[in-house]
């Protein structure tokens, strides 16, 4: 379980209560967002990327910002603060980064790469992260939590070489998925560093629309709606993207966010790669190559040391 450090007050009055334990939420957040490249991927055969992410993004947007009101009660009740204008700009700017860019990119580079290459590059988030949250928010990293971040790196070193020696996945297709994981570092960074405030289904929604509407134009002018074809694979993938990724995955990133450190909260996606490469196997039928185990073990052994509790933590 992560350790929980001590975030802003404004943070940790975003959330209300939950009933549920604290591992559960993470297994489930696990399972929602390593099931996103696939789910992703089978809906991209039939519409353009941008579009598809353009059409996710303000459906979850509309519906979250229809049900806030609801759903924030509680938060409410326990004490959080009225939203103010910087609140307001910071969703946006983090939406922007999270939604349009990280998740542009991501989709950009589906069209031509597996659902599991991008979930493995995608879990360097950690790495990515604790660079940063050291200078920006004051979190310590002892020996410990450095030699675990090290050991999934390594995992995803091995499973990135299998991939790139055996010619099934590309440089052009491996730098835009790390241009997108560099945008969720930065948005997650900006997170906890803004600490804005709102509840998590209104923050989640002001930051789906802004993604959404920040991808218009660049969707319009670069893709064309003549190439939807309205299948039942594009009608049950955005579905699930909207309802099980963007409403549920990206709402239990966020609390998990004001539960735990930001480097805590973002080694879980080391657990990504195996559970990607396991959806992609089942939902697409995606090769697995025996490199690509071996690299789960290293991953397993550096998120146990990451996010283990360490002396004076809850």
């Amino acid at each position: 379980m992560p350790a929980v450090s001590k975030a802003p007050a404004a943070t940790r009055v975003s959330a209300p209560p939950t009933f549920l334990p604290l591992p559960l939420l993470v297994a489930l957040f696990c399972v929602l967002w390593s099931s996103a490249f696939a789910g992703a991927k089978l809906a991209l055969a039939d519409c353009p990327p941008l579009i598809l992410l353009t059409l996710r993004l303000l459906l979850a947007g509309a519906i979250m910002l229809a049900l806030a009101p609801l759903w924030d009660k509680g938060a409410r009740r326990h004490g959080l603060p009225p939203i103010r204008r910087r609140d307001i700009a910071a969703l946006i700017g983090i939406g922007i980064l999270n939604n349009a860019v990280y998740l542009g990119l991501n989709w950009t580079a589906l069209t031509f790469t597996s659902s599991a290459y991008t979930a493995v590059l995608t879990s360097c988030l950690p790495l990515l992260v604790a660079l940063g949250a050291g200078p920006l928010l004051g979190e310590k990293m002892s020996p410990a939590k450095w030699a675990g971040i090290a050991l999934g790196l390594i995992g995803v070193v091995i499973v990135l070489r299998s991939r790139l020696a055996g010619a099934h996945e590309t440089m052009a297709g491996t730098l835009l998925i790390g241009g997108g994981v560099t945008a969720l570092a930065a948005g997650t960074l900006a997170f906890k560093y803004l600490a804005p405030r709102g509840g998590i289904w209104s923050g989640n929604a002001v930051q789906c629309l802004a993604g959404g509407l920040a991808l218009i134009p660049v969707a319009l002018a670069t893709e064309s709606t003549g190439d939807i074809r309205l299948t039942a694979n594009l009608i049950g993938g955005l579905a699930f993207l909207v309802i099980g990724v963007s409403i549920g995955g990206y709402g239990l990133w966020f609390y998990l966010l004001t539960r735990a450190s930001a480097t805590a909260a973002s080694s879980l996606h080391f657990l990504m790669p195996p559970l990607g490469l396991f959806f992609g196997w089942l939902l697409l039928g995606e090769v697995v190559p025996p490199l690509d185990i071996l690299g789960i073990v290293p991953i397993a052994l550096g998120i146990w040391l990451v996010t283990r509790p360490t002396k004076g933590t809850g």
